[in-house]
Protein backbone atom coordinates (compact mmCIF):
# COMPACT_ATOMS: atom_id res chain seq x y z
CA UNK A 1 0.00 0.00 0.00
CA UNK A 2 1.34 3.34 -1.31
CA UNK A 3 2.25 5.34 1.84
CA UNK A 4 -0.12 8.90 1.51
CA UNK A 5 1.61 12.40 3.37
CA UNK A 6 -1.27 14.58 3.40
CA UNK A 7 -2.78 17.68 5.85
CA UNK A 8 -6.05 16.90 5.81
CA UNK A 9 -8.89 19.22 6.76
CA UNK A 10 -6.45 21.74 8.89
CA UNK A 11 -8.22 24.56 10.96
CA UNK A 12 -8.84 27.57 10.24
CA UNK A 13 -6.37 29.10 12.96
CA UNK A 14 -3.82 26.33 12.68
CA UNK A 15 -0.04 27.26 11.16
CA UNK A 16 1.32 23.85 11.48
CA UNK A 17 0.68 20.34 11.63
CA UNK A 18 2.84 17.43 12.24
CA UNK A 19 2.54 14.05 10.65
CA UNK A 20 2.55 11.54 13.16
CA UNK A 21 4.50 8.97 11.41
CA UNK A 22 8.25 9.21 11.41
CA UNK A 23 9.07 6.16 9.29
CA UNK A 24 9.13 7.64 5.46
CA UNK A 25 9.22 5.35 2.67
CA UNK A 26 10.67 6.40 -0.26
CA UNK A 27 7.52 6.38 -3.74
CA UNK A 28 5.72 7.55 -0.74
CA UNK A 29 2.61 10.37 -1.94
CA UNK A 30 3.28 14.05 -0.18
CA UNK A 31 0.61 16.04 -0.74
CA UNK A 32 1.15 19.66 -0.48
CA UNK A 33 -2.22 21.95 -1.02
CA UNK A 34 -1.81 25.53 -1.90
CA UNK A 35 -0.72 28.08 0.77
CA UNK A 36 1.39 25.19 2.11
CA UNK A 37 4.97 24.03 2.05
CA UNK A 38 6.40 20.54 3.84
CA UNK A 39 9.18 20.70 5.57
CA UNK A 40 11.03 17.41 6.61
CA UNK A 41 13.41 17.71 9.61
CA UNK A 42 15.75 15.11 11.05
CA UNK A 43 17.13 15.35 14.81
CA UNK A 44 16.13 18.74 14.57
CA UNK A 45 17.50 20.15 11.63
CA UNK A 46 15.94 21.13 8.41
CA UNK A 47 16.75 19.21 5.72
CA UNK A 48 14.36 19.74 2.37
CA UNK A 49 11.20 21.62 1.67
CA UNK A 50 8.80 21.02 -1.07
CA UNK A 51 6.08 23.21 -2.74
CA UNK A 52 2.56 23.00 -3.42
CA UNK A 53 1.60 19.93 -6.11
CA UNK A 54 1.81 16.29 -5.65
CA UNK A 55 5.24 14.69 -5.45
CA UNK A 56 6.42 11.00 -5.13
CA UNK A 57 9.42 11.22 -2.99
CA UNK A 58 12.55 10.15 -4.46
CA UNK A 59 16.10 10.63 -4.13
CA UNK A 60 16.04 13.58 -6.74
CA UNK A 61 13.18 15.70 -4.75
CA UNK A 62 14.58 14.67 -1.09
CA UNK A 63 18.28 14.81 -1.63
CA UNK A 64 19.49 15.72 0.99
CA UNK A 65 18.03 13.31 3.06
CA UNK A 66 18.90 11.05 0.55
CA UNK A 67 22.69 11.96 1.52
CA UNK A 68 21.72 11.79 5.15
CA UNK A 69 20.74 8.26 5.08
CA UNK A 70 23.84 6.82 2.61
CA UNK A 71 22.02 6.35 -0.67
CA UNK A 72 19.90 3.41 1.15
CA UNK A 73 17.21 3.15 -0.62
CA UNK A 74 15.13 1.57 2.63
CA UNK A 75 12.63 3.65 4.88
CA UNK A 76 14.50 6.27 6.62
CA UNK A 77 12.90 8.29 9.59
CA UNK A 78 12.25 12.00 9.46
CA UNK A 79 9.77 14.23 10.54
CA UNK A 80 7.07 16.04 8.20
CA UNK A 81 5.53 19.28 9.13
CA UNK A 82 3.19 21.03 7.23
CA UNK A 83 3.06 25.13 7.53
CA UNK A 84 0.39 26.82 5.97
CA UNK A 85 1.11 30.15 4.29
CA UNK A 86 -2.17 31.54 4.91
CA UNK A 87 -3.03 34.92 6.29
CA UNK A 88 -3.60 35.08 10.23
CA UNK A 89 -5.87 37.42 12.40
CA UNK A 90 -4.90 37.22 16.25
CA UNK A 91 -6.67 39.48 18.98
CA UNK A 92 -4.80 40.94 21.40
CA UNK A 93 -4.90 42.65 25.00
CA UNK A 94 -2.27 43.88 28.05
CA UNK A 95 -1.58 46.51 30.85
CA UNK A 96 1.19 48.63 30.69
CA UNK A 97 2.89 51.75 31.31
CA UNK A 98 3.31 54.91 29.76
CA UNK A 99 6.68 57.02 29.83
CA UNK A 100 4.81 59.20 32.73
CA UNK A 101 4.48 55.78 34.63
CA UNK A 102 0.65 56.09 34.08
CA UNK A 103 -1.15 52.52 33.96
CA UNK A 104 -2.85 51.89 30.90
CA UNK A 105 -4.63 48.72 29.75
CA UNK A 106 -4.77 48.38 25.77
CA UNK A 107 -6.48 45.98 23.07
CA UNK A 108 -7.18 44.81 19.29
CA UNK A 109 -6.37 42.98 16.72
CA UNK A 110 -3.27 42.00 14.56
CA UNK A 111 -3.06 39.99 11.06
CA UNK A 112 0.41 37.85 10.30
CA UNK A 113 1.43 35.07 7.87
CA UNK A 114 5.09 33.00 7.80
CA UNK A 115 7.00 34.72 5.26
CA UNK A 116 10.16 32.31 5.16
CA UNK A 117 8.97 28.87 6.62
CA UNK A 118 12.58 27.54 7.26
CA UNK A 119 13.63 30.80 9.70
CA UNK A 120 10.11 30.15 10.83
CA UNK A 121 10.58 26.36 11.75
CA UNK A 122 14.20 27.18 13.00
CA UNK A 123 13.35 29.80 15.83
CA UNK A 124 9.81 28.74 16.60
CA UNK A 125 9.13 25.11 16.08
CA UNK A 126 12.35 23.45 16.59
CA UNK A 127 13.60 26.12 18.70
CA UNK A 128 11.35 26.42 21.24
CA UNK A 129 10.42 23.11 20.76
CA UNK A 130 6.60 23.54 19.60
CA UNK A 131 5.24 21.06 17.67
CA UNK A 132 1.58 21.42 17.85
CA UNK A 133 -0.53 24.44 16.35
CA UNK A 134 -2.40 25.76 19.72
CA UNK A 135 1.29 26.00 21.70
CA UNK A 136 2.45 27.80 18.26
CA UNK A 137 -0.61 30.34 18.26
CA UNK A 138 -0.10 30.77 22.49
CA UNK A 139 3.63 31.52 21.94
CA UNK A 140 3.12 33.98 18.63
CA UNK A 141 0.18 36.39 20.89
CA UNK A 142 2.62 36.47 23.81
CA UNK A 143 5.26 37.62 21.53
CA UNK A 144 3.67 39.96 19.87
CA UNK A 145 2.09 41.29 23.46
CA UNK A 146 5.36 41.48 25.09
CA UNK A 147 6.43 43.83 22.38
CA UNK A 148 3.41 46.18 22.57
CA UNK A 149 4.10 46.71 26.30
CA UNK A 150 7.32 47.55 25.22
CA UNK A 151 7.04 50.14 22.54
CA UNK A 152 3.81 51.51 24.29
CA UNK A 153 5.70 52.45 27.32
CA UNK A 154 7.90 54.80 25.24
CA UNK A 155 4.70 57.15 24.40
CA UNK A 156 3.62 59.87 26.77
CA UNK A 157 -0.22 59.25 28.03
CA UNK A 158 -1.51 61.96 26.18
CA UNK A 159 -0.33 60.55 22.38
CA UNK A 160 -2.43 56.86 23.61
CA UNK A 161 -5.05 59.28 23.91
CA UNK A 162 -5.21 61.83 20.80
CA UNK A 163 -3.29 60.46 18.44
CA UNK A 164 -4.25 56.40 18.61
CA UNK A 165 -3.86 56.28 14.31
CA UNK A 166 -0.27 57.17 14.73
CA UNK A 167 1.18 55.62 17.32
CA UNK A 168 -0.54 52.14 15.82
CA UNK A 169 1.14 53.19 12.80
CA UNK A 170 4.60 53.75 14.45
CA UNK A 171 4.44 50.38 16.54
CA UNK A 172 3.26 48.59 13.43
CA UNK A 173 6.62 49.71 11.89
CA UNK A 174 8.72 48.07 15.37
CA UNK A 175 7.42 45.19 15.52
CA UNK A 176 7.54 44.24 11.76
CA UNK A 177 11.12 43.80 12.36
CA UNK A 178 10.52 41.96 15.86
CA UNK A 179 8.52 39.63 13.86
CA UNK A 180 10.68 39.20 10.34
CA UNK A 181 13.09 37.79 13.27
CA UNK A 182 10.94 34.92 13.63
CA UNK A 183 10.51 34.36 9.47
CA UNK A 184 6.63 36.21 9.96
CA UNK A 185 5.17 39.06 8.06
CA UNK A 186 3.00 41.13 10.12
CA UNK A 187 0.32 42.24 7.73
CA UNK A 188 -1.46 45.30 9.69
CA UNK A 189 -1.93 46.10 13.55
CA UNK A 190 -5.02 48.33 15.21
CA UNK A 191 -5.37 49.59 18.13
CA UNK A 192 -8.83 49.31 19.13
CA UNK A 193 -8.96 50.75 22.30
CA UNK A 194 -6.33 52.47 25.74
CA UNK A 195 -7.76 52.95 28.64
CA UNK A 196 -6.32 54.32 32.12
CA UNK A 197 -7.44 54.60 35.84
CA UNK A 198 -9.72 57.29 36.96
CA UNK A 199 -6.96 59.62 38.78
CA UNK A 200 -5.06 59.39 35.01
CA UNK A 201 -8.31 60.25 33.59
CA UNK A 202 -8.54 63.52 35.71
CA UNK A 203 -4.96 64.50 34.82
CA UNK A 204 -5.43 63.51 31.45
CA UNK A 205 -8.03 66.01 31.08
CA UNK A 206 -5.81 69.07 32.80
CA UNK A 207 -3.07 68.32 30.88
CA UNK A 208 -5.01 68.69 27.30
CA UNK A 209 -6.81 71.85 29.04
CA UNK A 210 -3.90 73.51 30.14
CA UNK A 211 -1.04 71.78 27.48
CA UNK A 212 0.97 71.82 30.41
CA UNK A 213 2.07 68.09 31.82
CA UNK A 214 4.26 69.63 34.52
CA UNK A 215 2.03 72.22 35.56
CA UNK A 216 -0.47 69.35 36.35
CA UNK A 217 2.36 67.35 38.09
CA UNK A 218 3.04 70.58 40.10
CA UNK A 219 -0.44 70.70 40.84
CA UNK A 220 -0.64 66.59 41.93
CA UNK A 221 2.24 67.86 44.46
CA UNK A 222 0.08 71.17 45.79
CA UNK A 223 -2.32 69.11 46.40
CA UNK A 224 -0.14 66.31 48.56
CA UNK A 225 1.35 69.05 50.21
CA UNK A 226 -1.88 70.64 51.38
CA UNK A 227 -3.09 67.60 52.83
CA UNK A 228 -0.11 66.63 55.04
CA UNK A 229 -0.29 70.63 55.80
CA UNK A 230 -4.04 69.83 56.91
CA UNK A 231 -2.88 66.90 59.00
CA UNK A 232 -0.92 69.01 61.72
CA UNK A 233 -2.88 72.04 63.32
CA UNK A 234 -0.08 73.78 64.37
CA UNK A 235 2.45 74.45 61.54
CA UNK A 236 0.35 73.99 59.18
CA UNK A 237 -1.59 78.08 58.67
CA UNK A 238 2.00 79.70 58.68
CA UNK A 239 4.28 76.88 56.71
CA UNK A 240 1.11 76.51 54.43
CA UNK A 241 0.90 80.64 53.36
CA UNK A 242 5.04 80.67 52.52
CA UNK A 243 4.76 77.24 50.53
CA UNK A 244 1.44 76.80 48.66
CA UNK A 245 1.86 80.21 46.52
CA UNK A 246 5.48 79.24 45.48
CA UNK A 247 4.11 75.46 44.40
CA UNK A 248 1.32 77.36 42.37
CA UNK A 249 3.37 79.29 40.26
CA UNK A 250 3.51 78.34 36.40
CA UNK A 251 6.72 76.98 35.40
CA UNK A 252 8.87 79.55 33.50
CA UNK A 253 9.02 79.29 30.03
CA UNK A 254 11.97 79.54 28.42
CA UNK A 255 13.88 82.85 27.23
CA UNK A 256 14.01 82.73 23.05
CA UNK A 257 17.69 82.92 22.31
CA UNK A 258 18.74 86.74 20.72
CA UNK A 259 20.72 86.09 17.47
CA UNK A 260 22.01 89.52 17.11
CA UNK A 261 24.91 91.73 18.72
CA UNK A 262 24.68 93.78 21.30
CA UNK A 263 22.22 94.27 24.21
CA UNK A 264 19.02 92.53 22.89
CA UNK A 265 16.24 94.99 22.23
CA UNK A 266 13.74 94.81 24.87
CA UNK A 267 10.30 93.07 24.03
CA UNK A 268 7.64 95.59 22.86
CA UNK A 269 4.42 95.42 25.28
CA UNK A 270 1.63 93.91 23.55
CA UNK A 271 -1.93 94.87 24.14
CA UNK A 272 -3.90 92.44 26.38
CA UNK A 273 -6.22 90.29 24.13
CA UNK A 274 -9.34 90.50 25.32
CA UNK A 275 -10.19 86.64 26.70
CA UNK A 276 -11.71 84.38 24.41
CA UNK A 277 -14.75 82.47 25.16
CA UNK A 278 -13.72 78.77 25.46
CA UNK A 279 -16.66 76.13 25.57
CA UNK A 280 -16.24 74.16 29.21
CA UNK A 281 -15.79 70.63 28.77
CA UNK A 282 -17.18 67.52 31.24
CA UNK A 283 -13.69 66.05 32.63
CA UNK A 284 -15.89 62.92 32.88
CA UNK A 285 -17.60 62.36 29.67
CA UNK A 286 -15.76 64.91 27.33
CA UNK A 287 -18.69 66.34 26.68
CA UNK A 288 -19.78 70.13 26.06
CA UNK A 289 -21.19 72.04 28.96
CA UNK A 290 -23.58 74.83 29.13
CA UNK A 291 -22.18 78.10 30.75
CA UNK A 292 -21.87 77.42 34.82
CA UNK A 293 -23.62 74.20 35.08
CA UNK A 294 -23.12 72.36 38.37
CA UNK A 295 -24.14 68.49 36.95
CA UNK A 296 -23.00 66.98 33.36
CA UNK A 297 -26.35 66.61 31.39
CA UNK A 298 -24.68 63.86 29.87
CA UNK A 299 -23.68 61.57 32.30
CA UNK A 300 -24.64 63.33 35.39
CA UNK A 301 -21.95 63.57 37.32
CA UNK A 302 -21.61 66.61 39.36
CA UNK A 303 -18.72 69.65 38.07
CA UNK A 304 -17.16 70.92 40.85
CA UNK A 305 -16.11 74.41 40.85
CA UNK A 306 -13.99 77.04 42.62
CA UNK A 307 -15.28 80.11 44.21
CA UNK A 308 -14.68 82.02 41.08
CA UNK A 309 -16.74 79.24 38.62
CA UNK A 310 -13.33 77.34 37.03
CA UNK A 311 -13.47 73.81 36.65
CA UNK A 312 -11.81 71.92 39.17
CA UNK A 313 -10.99 68.24 39.75
CA UNK A 314 -12.94 66.23 42.69
CA UNK A 315 -10.99 66.85 46.12
CA UNK A 316 -9.23 69.72 44.85
CA UNK A 317 -8.32 72.10 47.36
CA UNK A 318 -6.90 74.85 45.44
CA UNK A 319 -7.71 76.28 41.66
CA UNK A 320 -5.22 74.99 39.03
CA UNK A 321 -7.00 78.03 37.01
CA UNK A 322 -6.97 81.00 39.63
CA UNK A 323 -5.73 79.56 42.88
CA UNK A 324 -8.30 80.12 45.08
CA UNK A 325 -8.76 77.64 48.24
CA UNK A 326 -11.33 75.57 48.05
CA UNK A 327 -13.55 75.12 51.53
Amino acid sequence: MVQVIEWVNPGEDEIIWRYPNEVIKWGAQLIVHEYEVAVFMRDGKIYDVLGPGRHTLTTQNLPLLYKLVGGSNSPFKATVIFVSMKEFQGRYGGETQTRELAPIKYYGVYWFKVADPVLFITEVVGGQSLYDANDVTRFIRAYFNEGMMKHLSAYSIVDLFQNLDMVSTQVKVKLIEDFRRLGLELVDVKIEGVNTTDEWRQRLFWIMQTGNAQYVMQMDTTKQVAAELGKSSGAAMGTGMVLIPQLMQPPAQPAQPYAGAGVPPAQPQQPAAPAAQQQEICPYCGKPLPPGARFCPYCGHQIHRCPNGHIVPEGAKFCPVCGAKIE
